[in-house]
C-alpha cells in the first residue's frame, strides 16, 4: 500500500457551518484510518478547542496547533513549540489602541489572557472559557504562543501593514476571515506547513504523498507544500489558484468527505 498521510484543517474544511463534524465525514475519515493511512488535524486553534475533534476522530496521530507554532502528541510529547518574544507582545499591547487594535487575546500553551472583560462568545470562545484580563501592566509567566487582534473586517489589511512595518521579522501574521475575523500572529518563519512537514518526516513519507485540505488564507503554504492540495469549493480565490483541486462541494455539505471517498474510491 502507498501510505498517504491526510493534513486536514478544521474551519471551514472539516467542520461545518455549525463547527461539527458530519457522520459521514467521521465515517470516510475512519475508513481512511482503517486502510492504513494516516489523518493529521493543521488548525489555526489552540487545543483547548481543538481536542474535541481530536477525539472524536479517535486520531493518535500528531496535532498542529495555532497555525503551525506548536506541534504535538497531546498530553504526551512535543515535537517543537515556537513562541514568541514577550516584549513584542509587550510592545504590541501597548500600541494596541495606536494601531487600530480592538482588542487581543494571548495564547499560552494552556492559559487565555484577553485584554477584553467580554469575550464574545464563539466556536473558538464557547460559553464558559475562562481567560485572564491582560493590561500593559500584566507581567506574563509564560512566552504566548499565538496572538488574534481582532477589529472590523475592512480594517484588517490596513492593520497588518502598520503590524509588519513596525515589527517586520519579528513575526509571521495571517488574515482569518471566519465567524470572528482576526489577524493571526506566531513566531516568524512559522505556518501550518512546517507542522505537517515535521509529522511527515516522524512517518517517512514523501512529500508525493501528502494530501492537503484547506480553505483560508492560514492554508496557503500547505496547500502548496502538499504532494496534492485540495481548496474547499467555499476556500478563498487566492488559495484556489495555487491548488491542485478543489472540492465540488463545500464544507457544509461534506466536500471532504465526499473528496475522499472519490479519491480513495471508497464504498
Amino acid at each position: 500500500m502507498n501510505q498517504k498521510l491526510i493534513a486536514i484543517d478544521l474551519d471551514g474544511t472539516t467542520l461545518n457551518n455549525h463547527s461539527q463534524l458530519s457522520p459521514r465525514t467521521i465515517s470516510t475519515l475512519d475508513q481512511i484510518k482503517n486502510e492504513g493511512h494516516i489523518v493529521m488535524i493543521a488548525t489555526g486553534r489552540p487545543y483547548r478547542n481543538s481536542k474535541e475533534f481530536y477525539d472524536k476522530l479517535g486520531l493518535t496521530s500528531p496535532l498542529v496547533n495555532f497555525n503551525g507554532a506548536l506541534c504535538h502528541l497531546p498530553e504526551t510529547k512535543d515535537f517543537y513549540h515556537k513562541t514568541l518574544d514577550l516584549d513584542l507582545v509587550t510592545d504590541l499591547l501597548e500600541h494596541q489602541e495606536d494601531l487600530g487594535i480592538d482588542w487581543i487575546s494571548v495564547e499560552g500553551k494552556q492559559r487565555l489572557y484577553a485584554t477584553y472583560k467580554e469575550i464574545p462568545v464563539n466556536e473558538f470562545y464557547p460559553k464558559n472559557t475562562h481567560s485572564t484580563f491582560i493590561s500593559t501592566a500584566t507581567k506574563l509567566d509564560e512566552k504566548p504562543t499565538a496572538l488574534s487582534l481582532f477589529m472590523d473586517e475592512h480594517k484588517q489589511e490596513a492593520i497588518r501593514l502598520r503590524i509588519m512595518e513596525r515589527y517586520g521579522d519579528l513575526l509571521s501574521i495571517r488574515t482569518w476571515g471566519g465567524t470572528l475575523p482576526c489577524l493571526e500572529i506566531v513566531a516568524p518563519g512559522i505556518q501550518k506547513a512546517v507542522g505537517v512537514d515535521e509529522v511527515a518526516r516522524f512517518y517517512g513519507i514523501e512529500r508525493k504523498n501528502i494530501l492537503a485540505f484547506g480553505d483560508e488564507d492560514n492554508d496557503m503554504e500547505m496547500i502548496e507544500y502538499a504532494g496534492h492540495g485540495v481548496v474547499m469549493s467555499n476556500g478563498i480565490d487566492k488559495l484556489k489558484n495555487i491548488a491542485n483541486d478543489i472540492t465540488e462541494f463545500s464544507n457544509h455539505d461534506d466536500g471532504l468527505a465526499v473528496y475522499l471517498e472519490n479519491y480513495f474510491s471508497l464504498n
